[in-house]
């Protein structure tokens, strides 16, 4: 059996990695020249790594492993799956009892009238899907010229061409030839980078209404749909002032713009609610879902529709799926981790006693020296670093410089939390217990003392 064991020393398997496997959002040169992290197990919020080392994953993965990891119930599941119907496809008039399943149990669960759900296997993909799927709808409505969609800046909805391009990020748009035609971004609602000497009420009504002056110089025949985050995930965790949602809402309703919601990162319990459109109050069209739908155990991921765009779109043959379209063991595994989440209350758990024990924590870190702010919503959170809280400076030098060097302490205080620019985020697994919480922040703590000496002792601290 071509399998390798954990038991090789951790410089043959870095040497190996480097040989063979080309990793994703990676410079590989320096990866091979600094050696990977070989992880080997992991259980609840712990990862175990090839040196024996006891590290508390704060991103649950990539944001996705929602109930922790170690869940046996999962693994029965998926190989209960594999001995009944391993695979079997969608296409050409046919279905199998876990899509079945999976999908009567998403429509009891999304708010609203989204009760029907085309699949995929990641956010990415269903986030192409959903680029084809408003079109399609307004060409079906007889408006084929409704065509643009807007997005933000700064957001991130997949790294495929159709999804990279809905997304903002502007290091992903200059390689590859992206956005493709038909995208239009706005501005994020980034109060403290962006704010300047508005206040945040003021902050948030102006990035909201950038939607309506956008679709008025697009024009209305044009514009398709709004999409984004209802909290931004891998932009930073970006709270939106509580001003912004009710806006865009507003602006959507009044030119009939489907609102796609993506919930890949907000969905399953991220937010403190079922989903973060309900966090924010909004009445999204379309909703992207993947990450904690299976707490990453297998890849899946979809489109939820409402009842309007599901039967538009439904009286023509939609020219679109993939193979793995609601994959058998992948909605096997989805309909058991939905049934631990809401069996377990693990979403009730976090919004009404974790979630405020933890924000309570994480806000502490905002008395640090070189902590301006300290946002969080459910578990998902973010600090922002500064060299001066009151103006709410930036670093004098590169951004994510200084981000970038909190993180290396937290690695090497066996703690993962990410950075972005200069943004520390967390996303732990839902099911951190309070001790946990305590310890994650104690190490956060350590992490920044450790990196603001280091930052002093080069000579960075200074505003920008």
């Amino acid at each position: 059996m071509a399998t390798i064991t954990n038991h090789m020393p951790t410089e043959e398997l870095q040497a190996l990695d480097a040989a063979h496997h080309f990793h994703p959002f990676s410079t590989q040169t320096e990866l091979k020249e600094r050696g990977v992290r070989v992880i080997t197990s992991a259980n609840g919020v712990w990862l175990k790594d090839s040196e024996g080392q006891d590290i508390l994953d704060a991103m649950a993965g990539l944001w996705c492993v929602n109930v922790g990891y170690g869940r046996e119930e999962l693994v029965e599941a998926a190989a209960r799956q594999m001995r009944e119907l391993p695979y079997y496809n969608t296409f050409f008039m046919t279905t199998h009892t876990p899509v079945i399943a999976l999908s009567a149990k998403l429509a009891e669960l999304a708010p609203g009238d989204l009760n029907h759900v085309m699949y995929s296997s990641s956010g990415s993909e269903a986030n192409d899907t959903n680029l084809r799927l408003v079109r399609t709808y307004w060409a079906e409505k007889g408006k084929p010229e409704k065509q643009v969609i807007i997005s933000r800046w700064n957001a991130y909805h997949g790294s495929s061409v159709g999804s990279g391009s809905l997304g903002g990020m502007k290091g992903m748009h200059a390689q590859g030839g992206l956005p493709i035609p038909g995208i239009h971004h706005i501005d994020q609602p980034d109060w403290w980078n962006e704010g300047g000497d508005l206040s945040p009420e003021d902050f948030g009504l102006e990035r909201a209404q950038q939607l309506e002056k956008a679709i008025l110089e697009l024009g209305e025949d044009k514009v398709a749909a709004f999409i984004a985050e209802p909290i931004q995930g891998a932009g930073g965790v970006i709270v939106p002032p509580a001003t912004y949602w009710p806006e865009i809402q507003r602006i959507c309703d009044k030119y009939e713009i489907l609102l796609i919601a993506d919930e890949v990162i907000c969905g399953f319990g991220r937010t403190g609610n079922w989903f973060g459109s309900e966090t924010v109050g909004i009445r999204p069209d379309i909703m992207t879902i993947a990450k904690g739908l299976s707490s990453g155990y297998q890849p899946i991921g979809g489109s939820i529709l409402s009842d309007e765009v599901a039967a538009v779109v439904g009286a023509t043959e939609f020219n679109h799926g993939y193979t793995y379209s609601g994959h058998p063991v992948a909605a096997a595994v989805a309909l058991e981790n939905l049934r631990i989440l809401e069996e377990e209350k693990i979403v009730d758990t976090l919004r009404e006693d974790t979630g405020p024990y933890l924000k309570a924590r994480f806000e502490e870190l905002a008395d640090h020296p070189m902590v301006g702010e300290a946002k969080i919503v459910g578990a998902m959170g973010s600090i922002a670093l500064t060299p001066d809280k009151a103006s709410r400076a930036a670093f004098k030098a590169p951004g994510g410089t200084v981000g970038y060097m909190v993180r290396e302490r937290c690695f090497a205080n066996n703690l993962v939390m990410r950075h972005v620019g200069d943004r520390m985020i967390i996303s732990p697994p839902l099911t951190i217990t309070k001790a946990e919480i305590d310890l994650l922040i104690e190490r956060a703590r350590l992490s920044l003392d450790e990196a603001m000496e280091k930052v002093k002792a080069e000579g960075l601290f200074e505003s920008a």
